[in-house]
C-alpha cells in the first residue's frame, strides 16, 4: 500500500525570498523572463512539459510584491480567466500585473490564441484598474 505523506505550504513574504535588488523591478520583457526563470521555472509544482502561465503583481513603481503559478496546463494550451489571474493582484492590491507563461515546444511566438487572451486580460485590467504591463512568452526555460 502506498503511503500518502501529506505537504505543508507556506505563504512567504517576498522580502524573505533570498532576490537580488534588480530581479524586483519588471519593466521590460527580459526582466520578467529572468524573474521567471529564477522563480518559476525552479518551482516544485512548474512542469516544464505543459503550459504554465505565472501572474507577477507590481506595485505602482513596477516592483515585484510577489507572484502566483496560476495555471498549469496541457502541452499546448492553458485555461485563463480573468477572475482568476485578477484574484490574486487583487488580494495583493497590486496596481499593476505582468503575465509570463511558457510554450514547452520552445517557440516563443506568441499564438493567436495568446493575443486574444491578453487583449481580453487588457480590457479586463482596465474596468478593474490595474493594468497589464505585458504578456511574455517564454520559449526555452
Amino acid at each position: 500500500m502506498k503511503t500518502i505523506h501529506p505537504k505543508e505550504f507556506k505563504v512567504m513574504a517576498l522580502r524573505d525570498c533570498p532576490v537580488p535588488s534588480d530581479m524586483l523591478v519588471c519593466e521590460t520583457p527580459q526582466q520578467v523572463a529572468d524573474y521567471w526563470r529564477l522563480h518559476i521555472a525552479t518551482a516544485p509544482v512548474f512542469n516544464p512539459e505543459c503550459e504554465c502561465m505565472a501572474v507577477l503583481m507590481l506595485n505602482t513603481r513596477n516592483r515585484v510584491k510577489g507572484h502566483q503559478l496560476l495555471t498549469i496546463g496541457t502541452l499546448d494550451t492553458i485555461l485563463v480567466h480573468p477572475r482568476e489571474v485578477f484574484r490574486c493582484a487583487i488580494i495583493a492590491a497590486a496596481a499593476k500585473i505582468a503575465l509570463a507563461h511558457n510554450h514547452p515546444s520552445g517557440e516563443s511566438s506568441p499564438s493567436q490564441a495568446d493575443i486574444t487572451v491578453t487583449r481580453d486580460l487588457i480590457r479586463a485590467g482596465q474596468l478593474l484598474k490595474i493594468e497589464v504591463i505585458d504578456h511574455v512568452v517564454i520559449g526555452l526555460c
